[in-house]
């Protein structure tokens, strides 16, 4: 990636996590990036590219902290528990306006919309990564687990956005770490 275009991200998604997608305007962007607006649009052709491209990058750094994670815990079911964790670092560290994918879909509600899709492929590659998690642990269905889990994880989001203290990760990780080990038992006893 170039420079300009990597300032021009970066930039954009400061302004996307601090003030939000629709108000930021591509002059605000610009000016943070040090560029033209006519340099903007020779990188990107239209704002929704440019939200696309922010989009595609901040999958791609959660993906990088995913991976180092999951590193850290080979037993898969303290890698899908750990998956709290790192929605509670994204939560703390980027905003507290909430999912920037959530927020971004908000805003681009129409299914077939670029920015939609793009946040379709992020939710949908946490859902491919708890899915081979607890496929990996053995239980029968890793589908229904993957989406349990995803429910927990982005309610937990959700709640600790809306200024709920970050105990709520806590809380959602013990009852997933109940659940599975509880569906991990019932299916070894069946």
């Amino acid at each position: 990636m170039d420079n300009t275009r990597e300032r021009l991200i970066d930039s954009a998604l400061k302004l996307f996590l601090s003030q939000g997608i629709y108000i930021t305007g591509v002059m605000a962007i610009a000016a943070m990036a040090g560029v033209t607006k006519m340099t903007l649009y020779s990188h990107f052709p239209s704002k929704d590219a440019l939200i696309v491209a922010c989009l595609e990058e901040r999958d791609r750094r959660w993906r990088e902290e995913v991976a180092c994670t999951l590193a850290g815990h080979p037993d898969p079911v303290s890698g899908m528990l750990a998956f709290f964790d790192l929605y509670q670092r994204f939560l703390l560290r980027d905003s507290e306006r909430g999912c920037l994918f959530v927020n971004s879909a908000a805003e681009f509600p129409k299914f077939s919309h670029p920015v939609h899709l793009a946040v379709s492929r992020h939710k949908q590659g946490i859902r491919e990564n708890l899915a081979a998690l607890a496929k990996s642990t053995g239980v029968s269905d890793p589908g229904l687990v993957a989406e349990g889990l995803f429910i927990l994880l982005e309610g937990s989001f959700v709640s600790g956005a809306m200024g709920q203290e970050v105990r709520v990760f806590d809380t959602a990780r013990q009852i997933a770490d109940c659940w599975i080990r509880n569906l991990a038992k019932q299916e070894h006893n069946v």
